[in-house]
């Protein structure tokens, strides 16, 4: 019985590696389909073609919904929409290397927050762990020489902002304990779904759905499709199976390592060039992100329904079924 142990794990790990992977490369599939006059308009195209298949899946459960529940999900849809605007806007602005690297500062932000608001302070290799990441981005930003940082760079640090935010909402809102976490993540998508088609809706706020469908070639259609259909779908779906196969901490280490391939991406398919000082501040926010989780880990482990009635996945950060990107990645949420 032993020799199929080390099988097991790895079909569960295998997946989960896929998904960090994908949300890594979900901050350049934001830039190759995304431009500032676009991403409302792209923003309502990804994530139409995810809302029916969740709906779709989760019909039964959605029902069970109550009206407290539904409005808890309304208000967290309506911080996701914040999260996903500003990754978006973020990622068009700046490279996706700084993105996916910037973005992942939310891993040292939220237990900061969390700490500020529960009293109990953080054990010192954490703090160590932050001042790392927070010096790496430092050299990431100024990576071709000492300037202001870019627009893009400054959003998508709000961007991180608004993730914990939204990650301590999920956590401390009581209109939202008991909920289904697909049931969660499917009302918060709708709503943040609504807000862009609203802001879409209104004059001066760039292309329609339609104008920017219209001109998207084949290649950002493809794209489009690896951010709607791996980045999220795929993504919520093998968070929701590993957690119950395997431990929390094993799937939240799994996908840490989503900075790592963004930075893979962006220099290896985008022509990135970061410098010494940039690649420099890389490793060091790598380093101090990783540190800073293991720092951070709670002592114990899950119960056995590690979602949880929010759909958080432990120590992760994100949402289950999160991706930024939009991450813009970064969906339900996201990274670009």
């Amino acid at each position: 019985m032993r020799p199929a142990a080390p099988h097991r794990t790895w079909s569960t790990d295998l997946p989960v590696l896929v998904v960090a992977v994908a949300w890594g490369s979900s901050y350049l599939a934001a830039k190759g389909v995304t431009t500032a006059q676009t991403v409302l308009a792209v923003l309502v195209l990804r994530f139409s073609l995810v809302l029916p298949v969740l709906v779709l899946v989760g019909r039964r459960r959605l029902r069970a919904l109550d009206a407290r529940h539904l409005r808890g999900a309304g208000v967290l849809g309506l911080i996701l929409a914040g999260i996903f605007l500003l990754e978006t806007y973020g990622v068009v602005h700046t490279s996706a290397t700084n993105a996916g690297l910037v973005i992942s500062l939310t891993m040292i932000i939220t237990p900061i927050a969390e700490s500020r608001l529960t009293g109990v302070p953080l054990p010192r290799p954490f703090l160590c762990a932050a001042a790392l990441s927070v010096a790496g981005i430092v050299l990431l930003t100024q990576g071709a020489g000492f300037t202001a940082p870019s627009l893009g760079d400054l959003l998508m640090l709000a961007a991180a902002a608004a993730r914990t935010v939204h990650v301590l909402a999920m956590s401390r809102m009581r209109s939202v304990q008991g909920a289904d976490a697909l049931s969660l993540t499917t009302v918060q998508l709708g709503t943040a779904v609504a807000v862009f088609a609203v802001l879409c809706a209104a004059p001066g706020t760039g292309s329609t759905p339609w104008e920017a469908a219209a001109g998207l070639g084949a290649g950002q259609w493809l794209w489009l499709l690896h951010l709607s259909v791996f980045c999220t779908l795929f993504a919520f779906f093998v968070q929701m199976w590993a957690v119950r196969r395997s431990s929390p901490s094993r799937v939240s280490l799994l996908l840490g390592t989503e900075p790592l391939w963004a930075a893979v991406a962006g220099i290896a398919l985008a022509g990135d060039r970061p410098g010494w000082t940039g690649l420099l501040g890389a490793l060091l926010v790598l380093a101090g992100t990783a540190w800073g989780r293991r720092a951070a880990a709670p002592p114990a482990p899950a119960p056995a329904d590690t979602t949880g009635a929010t759909g958080q996945l432990p120590g992760s950060g994100r949402a289950a079924g999160e991706h930024p990107l939009p991450s813009p990645g970064a969906a339900p949420p996201p990274p670009a």
